[in-house]
């Protein structure tokens, strides 16, 4: 990169739960060519929340609002975003990014406000790294920033997924919109004008601190909806930090899994790496997606979505 590009920072959930974690994480993108602009922000609480409902709403408002080429990054997830919903203007956000484009990334929490930015305005944002738990991770994890880099500096990518569970039950190519998110955050728009409706995308899910029957009551509550059978594949990442107990009986999420495909009749394809995980990619909601599925694991390629300028 011949000049620093600019990082502006937006705190829409959670403040950041160790101070040093923050400061790592800017360092760490400071030493890797990018200036955090509004640092200052690390420094608000609320509650459990990064600032007001106010403060955090003008974050959001503020997409779109640095010059063209600054990168939009989320702070951390947590719970908040659900809270501003009715009172975020889309369409005017989207109007900023038109004039001044600018990546938005993040995940967890983040995925309310990237569904309701998908359904409102067709827009398109980033799953994928955040500034606590993944720039200020010790270490950052190479993977996701060597695919975190080969996103963005360029319009399209492609990443190889081997199978990690001992075969996957389809083979061929299809395509479709991506979209998705974390689980939890897609269920909890169901009903609502957020929602994106999605026909024949392809629709990508992880979670985190969600025992397997959790889990598979949130993928039932979308196959109920109708939500599941609407895509052409459903690509399930990292599903983590969970525990089992003796009562479940041998019933986990390989079990979840199995369940999914002997009920739905749209591939269900498990390894993306993606979720609250450090080894994750970055990937483009709201971007067309081409799956080419093999048995032992599947290609991805992504393309038509925003680049960030200067990214070498």
């Amino acid at each position: 990169m011949s000049a620093a590009i600019d990082v502006r920072l937006i705190a829409g959930s959670g403040y950041p739960h160790d101070a040093n974690v923050a400061a790592r994480g800017c360092e760490w993108l400071k030493a890797h060519g990018f200036h955090v602009t509004n640092a200052d922000i690390l420094q608000r609480r609320h509650l459990r929340f990064a600032g007001t409902d106010d403060e955090r709403l003008a974050d959001l408002h503020g997409i779109g609002m640095a010059p063209a080429g600054t990168l939009t990054l989320a702070v951390r997830g947590g719970y908040g975003i659900g809270r501003l919903l009715d009172r975020i203007d889309f369409e005017r956000i989207a109007a900023q990014v038109d004039e001044r484009p600018t990546p938005i990334v993040g995940h967890s929490d983040f995925t309310s406000f990237q569904l309701a930015y998908l359904a409102r305005t067709r827009g398109i944002t980033f799953a994928g790294p955040m500034l606590l738990a993944d720039f200020g991770a010790e270490p950052v994890d190479p993977f996701m920033w060597e695919h975190f880099v080969g996103v963005l500096r360029g319009p399209d990518h492609t990443v190889c997924v081997q199978e990690p569970q001992g075969g996957q039950p389809f083979s061929g190519e299809l395509s479709g919109v991506l979209w998705g998110g974390n689980l939890a955050m897609v269920c909890s728009l169901l009903g609502t004008s957020y929602f994106p409706h999605i026909e024949g995308g392809v629709l990508f899910l992880e979670d985190v601190n969600e025992p397997p029957y959790r889990i598979e009551r949130m993928l039932l509550q979308l196959e109920q909806a109708g939500v599941l059978r609407a895509q052409r594949a459903v690509l399930l990442g990292d599903f983590s930090s969970y525990r089992v107990t003796d009562y479940d009986n041998g019933y986990d999420m390989d079990s979840v899994v199995a369940w999914c495909r002997d009920r739905l009749s749209v591939p269900v394809l498990t390894g993306l790496p993606f979720g609250h995980c450090a080894r994750k990619l970055t990937l483009p909601v709201g971007a067309m997606a081409r799956l080419t599925a093999r048995a032992d694991g599947f290609t991805l390629s992504v393309s038509g979505y925003p680049v960030l300028p200067g990214l070498g």
